[in-house]
């Protein structure tokens, strides 16, 4: 049996907030080639019908971040800029920028309008951005996202991301060089919901032996 040792309560509000939003489904789901036939499906982008649950979002992304940064050794590096993964962490970063007073840009998709990579947003040579996104599986698009910022001369530490679906994203950017911390796991989550009767035995069991399988393709 799992257990939720180690959580952090502080965050599980959210957990609860996602599953009542209806951004947490169950079944047998091809998401992209980094997760097929996952039986748990997670969509935090339904946040945006809750602008005040967004709002409360980012102030938690806000002290999560400081609060990474106030540590004797800081887990999160200073940065002037924050970037939003297209298109999942964009109302992320853009509720953070507007909470926290630090300006955003995203890198456009090649290919978007016909045109190669683009920076959108004001951004100086040798600016450092901190990576936002809603979703983790293997790392793949945070991984892509920073390169595309580094072919433009900023520069990327660190990501934070809302939801780990512990698949071995923090291990992939690691060996990458980049940093990331993760708000929800998606192992905690589970279990908190299967404690209070919001899932089924079989769907909880289902989900974890998948999640334990190892890690997704990047």
């Amino acid at each position: 049996m799992y257990t939720t040792s180690g959580r952090d309560d502080s965050t599980l509000w959210l957990a609860r907030v996602l599953f009542d939003l209806g951004a947490i489904s169950f079944g047998d789901f091809s998401l992209g080639r980094t997760a097929v036939h996952s039986p748990v499906y997670v969509n935090p982008r339904r946040l945006l019908s809750e602008p005040a649950l967004l709002q409360r979002v980012a102030a938690l992304l806000d002290a999560e971040i400081k609060a990474g940064q106030a540590r004797r050794r800081p887990r999160l590096s200073p940065f002037s800029l924050v970037a939003g993964v297209p298109f999942g962490g964009l109302h992320l970063a853009l509720a953070y920028s507007l909470y926290s007073g630090v300006p955003m840009c995203y890198a456009r998709p090649a290919g978007t309008a016909g045109k190669d990579h683009v920076i959108e947003g004001y951004h100086e040579p040798g600016q450092t951005a901190l990576i936002i996104d809603d979703l983790m599986t293997g790392g793949g698009s945070i991984l892509q996202n920073a390169h595309i910022l580094e072919e433009f001369g900023i520069q990327v530490r660190d990501a934070v991301v809302l939801i780990d679906r512990e698949q071995g994203g923090i291990e992939n950017l690691r060996q990458h060089g980049y940093n990331v911390i993760s708000i929800l796991r998606l192992k905690t989550m589970l279990t908190y919901y299967y404690e209070l009767g919001l899932i089924t035995p079989t769907w909880y069991e289902r989900s974890m032996a998948y999640l334990e399988k190892g890690p997704a393709p990047t």
